[in-house]
């Protein structure tokens, strides 16, 4: 079973279709990026809008017999007796359970976004975070990054790259250094001070920042960092740890790099509940590994209940 519909799940589903498995993907139809105008840095695609790239990818799913099931898992269990083999039950928000031998768990991660009034509306349109996702859209425009989280340095200096029109909004959060400071002024980024208390929007289109004290700052853009959660709660649910990631940007499920393995036997991760800051094609690369990981699983188990029987089969009597 593959707990949500996003790239990291599709691509699992895909990988295990392909290897003649039963596949059943899950999905609440949530995607974190469905405000956002197309996927960018996704090899062959790039600028595809996320959800025809979702219906692509369960089209190529249901080619290989992968099924599908609208619905939200909230919670899930062993059900597998000692020394027996590995088996869950699965507990959708509507009641109904869902038997199955593994458990890829790609339910991505919740943005938490600063309150400040316009960020939620404008979010995905022209508030944004990712300079990789976002960047050569907003190339050249007036662009202002919100002092919200520690992370808001390293995110000003990255957009510097895309424009020479940059102003950082300390927002009584970001405090620079002397030597960051200096490193702002020789790249001729603005540095702006006090609370921010909303955007300011004309005609549907963001045209800049109103501080505490009144005064607005235009801008023609807005670049914000978020707490990264991850949606954990079937993981969870199975004594699957959720930890803060050891950069201070939110909270993940630590995994096997070579496949997504959690520390409970049986039950996979992959996308971004354990890569947060993993792009598209990144989580795409990473169901890739958890489906074949999680197959290869199987076949060593099949493969000792073969031995097993086999063994029985010559016993005397």
């Amino acid at each position: 079973m593959v707990i949500g519909g996003g790239a990291a799940g599709l691509s699992a589903a895909v990988t295990l279709g392909r290897a003649l498995r039963s596949v059943l993907v899950i999905d609440a139809g949530e995607p974190r990026n469905a405000p956002a105008a197309g996927v960018h840095g996704f090899l062959s695609r790039d600028g595809i809008k996320p959800q025809e790239l979702l219906e692509k990818g369960r089209e190529e799913a249901r080619n290989y017999g992968v099924d599908f099931l609208a619905g939200v898992a909230v919670a899930a269990r062993s059900t597998a007796a000692e020394g027996s083999e590995l088996s869950f039950d699965v507990e959708l928000a509507d009641g109904r359970t869902v038997k199955t031998r593994r458990i890829l768990v790609a339910t991505g991660l919740t943005d938490v976004l600063p309150g400040i009034d316009g960020i939620r509306e404008r979010w995905g349109r022209d508030v944004l975070h990712c300079p990789y996702c976002h960047g050569w859209e907003v190339r050249n425009k007036a662009i202002g990054i919100l002092g919200s989280v520690p992370m808001a340095l390293h995110q000003t200096m990255l957009f510097r790259q895309w424009s020479p029109n940059i102003t950082l909004f300390l927002n009584d959060v970001v405090e620079p250094t002397d030597e960051e400071l200096e490193q702002l002024a020789a790249r001729s980024i603005s540095v702006v001070e006090g609370k921010v208390q909303s955007l300011d929007i004309q005609d549907d289109a963001l045209s800049g920042v109103v501080l505490a004290s009144g005064t607005v700052i235009p801008v023609e853009a807005v670049v914000t960092g978020t707490r990264l959660e991850a949606r954990s709660a079937v993981l969870e649910s199975l004594g699957v740890p959720v930890v803060e990631h050891p950069m201070g940007v939110g909270r993940h499920v630590e995994v096997n790099p070579m496949g997504g393995a959690t520390a409970v036997p049986g039950v996979w991760a992959a996308g971004n509940v354990a890569d947060l800051m993993g792009q598209v094609m990144a989580s795409a690369a990473s169901g890739v590994m958890s489906g074949a990981a999680i197959n290869a699983h199987l076949v060593a188990e099949e493969t000792r209940v073969a031995v097993q029987a086999a063994r029985l089969s010559t016993l005397p009597g």
